[in-house]
């Protein structure tokens, strides 16, 4: 098999045709999802085979190696992104099938004394903020939605309260796949991406709870609960900044809104808001603190697993010993032939392998804890749950999620072609002629990518590459760029189309998505302008902490 070396300017050795050829897969892509309504994993199928045949006819790559970089692509899809998602979503499941979600909902009325506002900012963006670490992919927002509504909040209020909330954590999501999938196809290691996001995210999550009063209760809930806001909003910026930089990235969704949620509840302990009567909650069934712990259990023992898997170090080191077990190997038939102008291997067609050390794994033991503590302890017969109803939990979450398996493993081999073809890099070189100013129309491109495609970690698959390589181009550190990126998409998904017939479901209010989207449209693009101007700043090294 011959060797392969990327070009920018392969077709007529122009960069603009390049770079347009090369945009034509993300064109189609975006074309048939959001102008005719197409299926999402049928856009991705369709637009892999224009990027395969843009590859071998555009950009002169050998068939073979083209299909086999869709291969590498479609296997990285699966190990470790999808392994993750399933069991980050088995776990939230267990809850539910558990019939335990009740004492959950019911936990959150206590702390919340009774006041939809209080509790809206417990669930809409600690709570909501806990599933998303755990879970993403839309289950958050279908749940947390439902709870709202649950509690008294008006459906529409609910739904717009929840889908702004959300958004801080979504590049944190489940388990910060997106931050992964942004270190991966960027050429940088996930914990730098993940240090900067963790410098630029405070400064939007600490006005978010603010945001949240106001949909919830206009000026009068600004002006009552403005403290429990600050508290709430100041508390998980920090967590986002200490969990993403010097903790786990992993994790950062989860505990900052672990801690959010911690500090909130202090601060009702000892102040009460108050409460109208038009915002009082509905009354849910009093629970102790034994079902209390054991509803919570899946959500505070993460935090417990990966903070052992992570960090332990006394007697065994623990990170280490799992991390010796991930296998890695060039992928077969295109490592060695994918070659720079130098003629030396490329290290993007290495695959890393990862089974003991993968959060997906983490994610699945801490799940089957909860399977068997849940069938051992059914609170006097309230919640009878069996070993077999756990595992045949993950057996109905894998067919409930079929159709995301495949459009999530297509989009990465979509991405692959892309990358390792040169598209990517031709559409990085021209549109790096911005120049410096580039840095500030940056998170743009994860914002429209996750608002058409629905998913953060689609969007980075998409244009990680590319941001990496206009960074290169303009002289910008590229964790920047990749950081922006994955912010941006969280603001996006405010205004994608999915997001919002997710939640308008949730709430029950069908149909309701073009209101949704008049309403958080002005709140998505206006976070939006605040991430351009920080990742701006950051570009010029005039943030703290960054560069």
């Amino acid at each position: 098999m011959t060797t392969f070396t990327p070009t920018t300017d392969p077709v007529a050795g122009s960069l603009f045709l390049s770079a347009l050829s090369g945009i034509l897969p993300l064109a189609v892509f975006f074309v048939l999802l959001g102008v005719f309504k197409i299926k999402t994993h049928w856009c991705a199928i369709i637009s892999l085979l224009v990027a395969l045949a843009v590859a071998i006819f555009g950009f002169k790559m050998p068939t073979t190696l083209a299909l086999l970089s869709a291969s590498q692509g479609i296997a990285f899809g699966f190990f470790p992104i999808l392994y993750i998602i399933i069991a980050a979503v088995w776990l939230y499941n267990l809850t539910e099938k558990s019939g335990r979600s009740a004492d959950v909902r019911a936990a959150f009325n206590v702390v919340g004394k009774g006041d939809q506002r209080a509790q809206g900012l417990l669930i809409a963006f600690s709570f909501c903020g806990l599933l998303e670490g755990l879970a993403g992919f839309g289950a958050p927002v279908a749940i947390v939605g439902a709870m709202l509504v649950t509690i008294g909040i008006n459906p529409i209020k609910a739904a717009l309260a929840t889908i702004v909330g959300n958004a801080i954590n979504v590049g944190f999501g489940a388990m910060a796949i997106p931050v992964t999938t942004a270190g991966k196809l960027g050429g940088t290691q996930p914990t730098e991406v993940a240090w900067v996001m963790g410098h630029l995210t405070p400064y939007i999550g600490a006005i978010v709870p603010l945001i949240l009063l106001v949909i919830l209760d206009g000026l009068r809930g600004m002006k009552q609960l403005w403290p429990a806001a600050l508290v709430s909003g100041f508390v998980t910026a920090l967590g986002h900044l200490w969990c993403a930089s010097y903790f786990s990235y992993e994790l950062t969704a989860v505990v900052a809104s672990l801690l959010g949620f911690i500090a909130l509840t202090a601060v009702l302990q000892v102040w009460s808001p108050k409460t109208p009567e038009d915002c009082r909650s509905t009354k849910a069934e009093s629970i102790n603190v034994s079902r209390a712990v054991i509803a919570l259990l899946p959500y505070w023992l993460v935090v417990i697993v990966f903070a052992v898997a992570k960090l332990w170090t006394l007697g065994i080191n623990i990170p280490e010993a799992l991390a010796s077990t991930d296998l890695k190997f060039g992928w077969p038939g295109l490592h060695g032939h994918l070659v720079n102008t130098a003629g030396e291997a490329t290290n993007a067609t290495l695959f890393t392998l990862q089974w003991l050390s993968s959060p997906g794994t983490l994610l699945a033991l801490t799940a089957i804890v909860v399977t068997f503590v849940y069938a051992s302890t059914s609170s006097n017969n309230l919640f009878p749950f069996s070993v077999k109803q756990g595992f045949s939990t993950l057996i109905a979450t894998i067919v409930e999620l079929r159709i995301a398996i495949l459009t999530i493993a297509v989009v990465m081999g979509l991405a692959y072609v892309m990358n390792l073809s040169g598209q990517t890099v031709s559409i990085g070189e021209w549109m790096a002629g911005a120049g410096a100013g580039f840095a500030f129309v940056s998170p743009v491109l994860g914002w429209l990518g996750t608002a058409v495609a629905g998913s953060a970690t689609s969007a980075n698959a998409l244009f990680a590459k590319l941001q990496a390589t206009a960074a290169a181009q303009v002289h910008v550190d590229p964790n920047i760029l990749l950081a922006s990126n994955t912010i941006g998409g969280g603001l996006g998904k405010i205004v994608s189309p999915q997001n919002l017939a997710i939640v308008s479901g949730a709430v029950g209010q069908l149909n309701s998505e073009p209101l949704l989207l008049r309403k958080v449209g002005p709140i998505s693009i206006g976070l939006l302008i605040i991430l351009s101007v920080l990742t701006g700043l950051a570009s010029f090294g005039l943030m703290p902490g960054i560069g």
